[in-house]
């Protein structure tokens, strides 16, 4: 069993009863994890374990501090000894940093975890930000402005979101125009994508 599948099940277990819409979300972003392997290659299924376990930290079962990112690695990291390679991932996607500043756990962050390449972390912040809640596509600023809404303006979600809307719109920039560069390819080689 690859890590994706391992990743999956995991989930699963984790966010399928207690938080059924969270793991719809989970889905959709493996779902587009799995669509990247034109520009990621070997490093596909890394992303999509990362992409399955990115939200595990909402699990009733594993929250401790309340920032789900910390919370999931942690867990991973300590109970499930998953690779460290998978834990900073989960650790730092989609520009979580900021949300950790707002928590006072921003130190805490980067000492436990350091952050992966910043290709795989482009790459997983592109599959969690085109993706809504129920699991479904949704452009980028449809996806902040869906969180902004269910969290309101002064949440510190909301507030943590703002600050990282530059980071976030980086990252699914790099990724898009890496997927244009490889459709370009394609075509000019005579093949069709």
């Amino acid at each position: 069993m690859g890590h994706a599948e391992w990743a999956r099940d995991l989930a699963r277990r984790l966010l399928e009863t207690p938080l059924s819409r969270r793991w719809a979300h989970t889905q959709g972003v493996a779902a587009r994890a799995a669509s990247l392997a034109p520009i990621l290659g070997d490093e596909v299924d890394t992303l999509t374990a990362a992409a399955y376990l990115h939200d595990v930290g909402y699990s009733p079962e594993l929250v401790d501090t309340g920032f789900h990112p910390l919370d999931g690695a942690r867990y991973l990291r300590d109970v499930a000894g998953v690779d460290q390679r998978l834990c900073c991932l989960v650790a730092h996607h989609s520009c979580a940093v900021n949300e950790a500043t707002e928590r006072a756990l921003a130190d805490v962050l980067r000492v436990e975890f350091t952050p992966e390449r910043e290709g795989l972390t482009d790459a997983l912040t592109y599959c969690d930000m085109t993706t809504g809640p129920d699991g479904g596509h949704l452009d980028v600023t449809e996806r902040l402005a869906e969180i902004h809404s269910r969290y309101g303006p002064e949440h510190l979600v909301s507030r943590s979101i703002g600050v990282s809307t530059p980071c976030i719109l980086t990252s699914v920039s790099a990724v898009k125009k890496a997927l244009r560069q490889i459709g370009n390819a394609a075509i000019q080689g005579g093949e069709t994508v």
